[in-house]
């Protein structure tokens, strides 16, 4: 196994990480991307003084960022990064009808997933977007469900009323709203795991799919699932863990 600088550049933030197997020695977000440069270049280089890597692997699907990317690693770390695609090694098998159009971060998670926790799965990515993607028993990435990501239901929210607030999903939810802050927060966090739990069972009733583990990731995966009573294993880290185990294959 090799120590690795992995990226993961989202729609709204990125975040890097160095990874040595499936342990994430170190990890940082950038919300603004390869915009900040100042900011990235500061991570990398505590990175390079912390934790010495000796490649990097960059999973990203803002396909217009990338050679901005791969230019500013070559040039400050040496190191041309691999790109994660469907074409390159990787931990699962794909069984899907046009795999180009799946993205990096989907098949990160599908990686990790089943390194660390075994097939079949289900993978929850509490991003922009809420995904959930499927591996079969044989190790096979088979597909998913993209929901609205829980900030495009506060943020919408805001942006179409004239009186409510726009508000942050975090902290306590009562039992009964007693401000419109309070009322929202309850429809966002009880809301959002009835869809989880919807889909999570409709995914389940595939053929195969009802031992299936399941794994949640992404920035509100731990707000939202917090005593929820669903067999989701949080796992904060999986797609720059997903990242760590595709370069291992392709180093």
């Amino acid at each position: 196994m090799s120590r690795c600088l992995a990226i993961d550049v989202g729609n709204t933030s990125t975040t890097l990480g160095v990874v040595d197997g499936l342990r994430v020695l170190a990890h940082g977000y950038v919300p603004g991307g390869i915009d900040d440069i100042d900011q990235v270049l500061r991570l990398v280089n505590r990175f390079q003084r912390r934790h010495p890597f000796n490649g990097v692997v960059l999973g990203s699907v803002v396909p217009a960022a990338n050679r901005r990317w791969e230019k500013f690693i070559k040039g400050h770390t040496g190191y041309l990064p691999l790109l994660l695609t469907h074409d390159i090694t990787l931990a699962v098998g794909i069984d899907y009808a046009h795999p180009e159009t799946i993205g990096a971060d989907r098949l990160a998670n599908a990686c990790a997933a089943a390194k660390q926790y075994g097939a079949p799965a289900i993978v929850a990515d509490f991003g922009t977007a809420l995904t959930f993607d499927v591996v079969n028993a044989t190790q096979k990435y088979v597909g998913g469900v993209i929901a609205p990501g829980l900030p495009l239901m506060t943020d919408y929210l805001a942006e179409r009323t004239a009186l409510l607030p726009l508000i942050s999903p975090r902290g306590r939810c009562d039992r009964v709203g007693r401000s419109t802050e309070g009322a929202m927060r309850i429809g966002a966090r009880i809301g959002y795991r009835g869809m989880i739990r919807e889909i999570t069972a409709y995914l389940r009733q595939q053929s195969g799919m009802q031992n299936a583990v399941c794994c949640a990731t992404g920035g509100f995966a731990g707000w939202v699932l917090e005593n929820a009573g669903m067999d989701y294993q949080v796992d904060p880290d999986l797609t720059l863990k997903g990242l760590g185990v595709v370069y291992d294959l392709n180093g």
